[in-house]
């Protein structure tokens, strides 16, 4: 059963208004939220962090309903920045899944009541061999709260539903409490946007994440030319390596500036027969280092418009990267 389609085109100013009554309902629950953490929330968040800071197995993230859904995501946030976690369904815990938990785990336990009763076989377990038990609920008198070694507890807030019933400002303080353990564990561990990478080697994400240093054409494939090259032959480099550019150095193999196709065409009324690259190249152009993220070099090279940048280490480049490059990544 459900309630039907509608029978004609929604009112967009009544819709509108209705986004903005749940935008401010919810922003009720997390600015009741903010003052717990200022106040009693404060110390056990502290431990619950220190908890599953300190251990040497695993956060084992659990609930049902919406509240599993929120562990779900929990569970990838912890195990994305740097604390082993994962999901365990309470009903799947109770036929076999129990055996995966183990004493150097710690258990977290979401339920909004506290009293649901699909968790007692995994509390059971947890107290059964002295598994730390972290609850994140807003019944602070409950079951769950009871048998718990930190309760996380949650301001009880209206809901966004009108009838009060659907969970919405609920589910919410639950994964803003989730993503801020994750968080504090994040910065607490001195995790960097290397570690990020590491666990995210896929998607535009983890392709933002590479360094510049990992993708750079370099040695051979470089259009280099030095200073005193005449244009004729810078010419023949540029079209050679098709970055629609040549590198210009100095004696010492330091930068000494970049001509492009654009410079080329901007001169095109001289007699670039006679004409050396430093006479018309772009001196102390844009350059990025080595361990430049791909995805700052990506916005660097948007906001120049530009299609191609020396990488240089030092005074010195030491390759070039095209617009091309990121694209065939997916950081651009």
């Amino acid at each position: 059963m459900h309630a039907g389609s509608l029978k004609k085109e929604p009112d967009r100013q009544a819709s509108i208004a209705s986004a903005l009554r749940t935008v401010a309902t919810e922003q009720v629950g997390i600015a009741a939220l903010a003052a717990a953490l200022e106040g009693p929330l404060a110390e056990p968040f502290a431990r619950a962090v220190s908890i599953l800071g300190q251990l040497n197995g695993r956060a084992i993230i659990t609930g049902v309903g919406k509240s599993g859904h929120i562990g779900s995501k929990v569970a990838a946030t912890l195990a994305s920045t740097g604390t082993p976690a994962y999901f365990v369904h309470p009903s799947e815990a109770i036929h076999g899944d129990l055996g995966m938990i183990t004493k150097d785990d710690a258990i977290v336990a979401i339920s909004w009541s506290g009293e649901t009763a699909e968790l007692k076989g995994i509390v059971g377990y947890s107290r059964r061999f002295s598994i730390p038990l972290i609850a994140i609920t807003a019944g602070d008198t409950s079951a769950l709260a009871r048998q718990a070694d930190v309760v996380l507890s949650l301001p009880r807030t209206p809901e966004a539903c009108p009838h009060g019933l659907a969970p919405t400002t609920s589910t919410l303080l639950q994964l803003v409490v989730g993503d801020a353990l994750a968080v504090a564990l994040l910065e607490a561990r001195g995790f960097t946007a290397d570690h990020f990478r590491t666990f995210h080697p896929g998607g535009q994400l983890g392709a933002s994440l590479m360094p510049v240093g990992d993708l750079m054409h370099k040695g051979d494939e470089m259009p280099i030319v030095a200073i005193g090259t005449k244009m004729p032959e810078a010419v023949k480099t540029l079209s050679k390596k098709r970055f629609g550019c040549v590198v210009v150095v100095d004696e010492q193999g330091r930068l000494a500036g970049i001509v492009t196709d654009g410079d080329l065409a901007r001169n095109l009324d001289r007699n670039l027969a006679e004409t050396n690259v430093e006479d018309i190249m772009t001196r102390q152009p844009k350059t990025v280092p080595p361990q430049m993220l791909a995805g700052t070099a990506t916005a660097m090279l948007n906001e120049h418009n530009i299609s191609a940048i020396p990488v240089v280490e030092g005074d010195k480049p030491v390759g070039i990267v095209h617009f091309h490059d990121l694209l065939r990544i997916g950081a651009a």
